[in-house]
């Protein structure tokens, strides 16, 4: 029967699961909070609602309508993508493998403010722990954030860097972090180095010397997820075809991830096109 692995529970990623579920395919939709929609208080520019509707609401009757198809949904984090015999979905719970995958989490976050962040992007700044860390083998790097995404990036540095300290920024650090993990709550005012990034000065007047800082706001977005593949990406949006495939086999993407037109209706029908290419995909797979 094969299985899917649906990362956003969303409208792209409910969608596609209904599509997916409909057909036969085991899904299973992983998805932590559904974003900007879940706090939009009215919509009234979607088919079907005669009186505007909470966004809220609509995700609550998505999410249950595809349980009643057959979905499982897991509401929890995914942290990481990857791929062994088959891709690898990473949480902060677990790991699940899947036939194929449909990345549908919504646009990626913008990075910090901070000077020099993006000056250094490729000479020490990096989004992608799994795809970078080789590059600080023995050297000592940060992770920026504070949550379990920035947490599960620095696991991934820890057997290869020297030293790993995760960075705040201000924000108060989640208790759950590991030994062996530094940690610094002073704000960043920037990031210095020459041709390449050198140490991470703060506005209390310390520095943090690093050959690497690795950003890991919030919760892993799109891009990130499929940096770690090695998928093609525009600026912040993933790139895809008219079948909603990346370009890695078995790999589509669904929603506002994959950029132009940010609403709830180009959202369901993306979701609906990788669900059903999805099908083809897994099916083709048996033959």
């Amino acid at each position: 029967m094969g299985n899917v692995i649906i990362i956003g529970s969303g409208p792209a990623g409910i969608s596609a699961a209904l599509y997916t579920a409909r057909a036969g395919i085991r899904t299973t939709v992983i998805g932590k909070g559904a974003g900007a929609l879940e706090k939009a208080e009215k919509i009234e520019n979607y088919y079907g609602f005669p009186e505007p509707v909470p966004g809220r609401e609509l995700i609550e009757n998505g999410i249950a309508q595809a349980r009643r198809v057959g979905a499982e949904i897991l509401a929890e984090e995914a942290v990481g993508l990857g791929y062994t015999d088959k891709l690898t979905v990473k949480t902060t719970s677990g790991e699940y493998s899947a036939d194929c995958v449909i990345i549908a989490t919504g646009s990626s976050r913008k990075a910090p403010k901070i000077k020099g962040l993006l000056e250094y992007e490729g000479s020490g700044v990096s989004y992608c722990a799994v795809c970078d860390a080789y590059f600080h083998r023995g050297k000592d790097v940060a992770v920026l954030g504070c949550c379990e995404y920035a947490i599960a990036e620095a696991m991934e540095l820890l057997p290869v860097a020297s030293s790993v300290t995760i960075v705040t920024n201000g924000d108060e650090p989640s208790p759950k972090i590991p030994q062996g993990i530094k940690v610094v709550t002073a704000e960043v005012e920037e990031l210095l180095g020459n041709q390449a990034l050198e140490a991470i000065a703060f506005k209390d007047g310390t520095k943090l010397p690093v050959s690497g800082v690795f950003v890991a706001i919030g919760v892993a977005g799109s891009s990130e997820l499929a940096r770690k593949m090695g998928a093609e990406i525009n600026g912040n949006a993933i790139a895809v075809d008219s079948h909603m495939a990346t370009s890695i086999p078995g790999l589509y993407a669904a929603g506002d991830c994959t950029g132009g037109m940010l609403q709830i209706s180009k959202a369901v029908y993306q979701g609906a096109v990788a669900g059903t290419e999805a099908v083809k995909y897994i099916r083709n797979m048996s033959k």
